[in-house]
C-alpha cells in the first residue's frame, strides 16, 4: 500500500520570481538536498518531498512566497537547475516542470535512463499515467500544469502535480511516492494537495473499485451507439451522475489528521491524510506560527551560535542573525515530520519576495547558503563537524521549546523589518530602504 501524507489549500498566485531570488533558491535547495542525502540517504529525500508539509516548508525557508501554489513551481525549477550539475554524484535526477517543460518529461526520463541503465520506457509510461490519472481519474475541477518526475539511479521516484482553478482562484497539488506503490488507480497517491471541493469524482480511490470494474464491462459489452444514447439520457437527468460512480469526499479531507506522515489508520485501514489548509492573507499572524517552536529555535542559536559557529565554523561574517537562519534551516534536514504544521514559521529564516513577512535579508540568506555550502563540502571529505555542529542546533531547539521564551510574533516581525535595510532587504518592489530607526543593527 502506498503512504498518503496529506492535502492542502494553496491560494493561486501569478507573477514570477525574481532572478536574484531564483538563483538563491537554486544554491540553497541544491545544498539542502545534498545535505539530506548524506545524513539519511537518498530515499529519505524522495519520502520527504513526497510530504507535502516538508515540501511546504522547504519552499518557504528559502524566501518564497509561505503560502502560495508559487512554491511548487518555484522548488521544482530550484531543484531542476541545481541537482543538475550534482545528479551523477547524488543519484537524482529532476525531470519537467511547467508548462511545455512537463510535457517533455518523457523524453526527459528516456535521457535519464540512457546514463543510469534504468528502464526509460517504463519511466516514460509512469510519467504519462501519473498525469493521466490526476487529470482524468480524479476529476475535481482542478486543470492540471505542472509535472515534475524526480528519479533517483535504484529507480524510485516522486512526482509532484499541480493543478488550478482559476474561478475558485486555488490550486492542489498531487504526491505520488514509489516506495510501496502497489497500483496506479487504487489510492496510489502520497498526498493530494488542495481545497476541500465538496463531493467529487475520483476513481483512483479504493472505494471506486466496483466503479472502474463496471466501465471496463460497459466499454467492452455495450455498442458505440448505445453508449452515445446513454450518456445523452444521463446529461438530461438533471445532473445526477452514474449510479455505480465512485462520488465521495476524497480520503484527504478526512478530518482528525495530523501533520505526521506516519499518522493514524481510518476505518478502512488506509492513512489518514493530514491537511494543510493555508489562507489567503499574504502576512505571517500568530495564529500561522507555533510559537514555542520559534522561541526554541531562537533559543538554541543564541545558546550554541557562540560555541558551534564562533569557534567552530569560523566563516567570516556570521553572526546572530544568520544562526538564527540556520536554526529553521537546520529543521528542514533534520526535523520530523508532525514539526511542519506551520510552514509559516519557516519564512522566518529569510522572510519573503513579497515582502511578507518582511523583505528577504540578501546577506544572511547568502551566508547561510556559504555555511550549508562549506559544511556540505567538508563533510564529502570525510570531515563532518559543522554538519554535525547544525545537526546539534537542531536538537537544541527541539530540547529547548518546552521552558524557552521569547518575543511576541509581531515585536519580532517589527525587529526584523526594522533591520532590513541593514541585512540587504530586498522584494519584487526592489531593495528596502533605511528605517527610521537608525539604530538598526549591523547585517550579520
Amino acid at each position: 500500500m502506498s503512504r498518503r501524507t496529506g492535502s492542502a489549500d494553496l491560494p493561486l498566485h501569478g507573477g514570477r520570481v525574481p532572478a536574484w531570488l531564483g538563483r538563491r533558491m537554486t544554491r540553497l535547495g541544491a545544498v539542502l538536498c545534498e545535505a539530506i542525502v548524506l545524513e539519511y540517504g537518498r530515499a529519505e529525500l524522495l519520502r520527504r518531498l513526497a510530504h507535502p508539509f516538508w515540501f511546504q516548508a522547504f519552499g518557504a525557508v528559502m524566501g518564497m512566497d509561505w503560502h502560495s501554489s508559487g512554491i511548487t513551481t518555484s522548488v521544482v525549477g530550484a531543484l531542476k537547475r541545481g541537482l543538475a550539475p550534482l545528479s551523477g554524484e547524488l543519484g537524482i535526477h529532476v525531470c519537467g516542470g511547467r508548462g511545455r517543460h512537463s510535457r517533455a518529461t518523457p523524453d526527459e526520463l528516456l535521457a535519464v535512463a540512457a546514463r543510469t541503465g534504468l528502464d526509460g520506457a517504463a519511466l516514460a509510461r509512469t510519467s504519462r499515467l501519473v498525469a493521466k490519472v490526476d487529470s482524468a481519474a480524479v476529476q475535481d475541477g482542478f486543470d492540471l500544469y505542472l509535472h515534475g518526475f524526480i528519479v533517483a539511479d535504484d529507480g524510485q521516484w516522486v512526482v509532484i502535480q499541480q493543478g488550478m482553478h482559476g474561478g475558485r482562484g486555488q490550486a492542489r497539488r498531487y504526491h505520488w511516492l514509489s516506495d510501496g506503490l502497489e497500483s496506479f488507480v487504487d489510492a496510489p497517491h502520497a498526498a493530494i494537495d488542495g481545497p476541500a471541493q465538496g463531493r467529487i469524482v475520483n476513481l483512483a480511490d479504493r472505494r471506486a473499485a466496483a466503479s472502474r470494474a463496471s466501465q471496463v464491462a460497459l466499454l467492452q459489452e455495450m455498442a458505440p451507439a448505445r453508449l452515445v444514447r446513454e450518456f445523452g439520457q444521463l446529461e438530461r437527468a438533471a445532473g445526477t451522475l452514474p449510479a455505480r460512480a465512485a462520488c465521495a469526499a476524497p480520503p484527504s479531507m478526512a478530518p482528525g489528521t495530523t501533520g505526521d506522515l506516519f499518522a493514524p489508520t481510518g476505518d478502512a485501514g488506509t492513512p489518514l491524510q493530514p491537511h494543510l489548509s493555508l489562507p489567503d492573507h499574504h502576512d505571517v499572524r500568530s495564529g500561522d506560527v507555533v510559537l514555542r517552536r520559534l522561541h526554541g529555535a531562537l533559543a538554541a542559536a543564541a545558546e550554541r551560535g557562540p560555541r558551534d559557529f564562533t569557534e567552530l565554523l569560523q566563516v567570516p561574517g556570521v553572526g546572530a542573525r544568520t544562526v538564527r537562519a540556520l536554526a529553521l534551516v537546520a529543521e528542514v534536514v533534520h526535523g520530523t515530520p508532525c514539526r511542519f504544521s506551520d510552514p509559516a514559521r519557516f519564512s522566518l529564516a529569510h522572510g519573503g519576495k513579497d515582502r511578507h513577512p518582511y523583505p528577504v535579508p540578501t546577506q544572511v540568506l547568502d551566508r547561510t547558503i556559504d555555511v550549508m555550502r562549506t559544511a556540505v563540502t567538508r563533510a564529502r571529505l570525510g570531515n563532518d563537524d559543522r554538519l554535525a555542529a547544525i545537526r546539534r542546533l537542531d536538537a537544541q531547539s527541539r530540547a529547548l521549546e518546552a521552558t524557552a521564551g521569547g518575543p511576541s510574533l509581531a515585536a519580532f516581525l517589527a525587529q526584523e523589518r526594522a533591520a532590513s535595510h541593514a541585512y540587504g532587504g530586498r522584494s519584487v518592489f526592489g531593495w528596502e530602504p533605511p528605517a527610521d530607526d537608525a539604530g538598526a543593527s549591523r547585517a550579520g
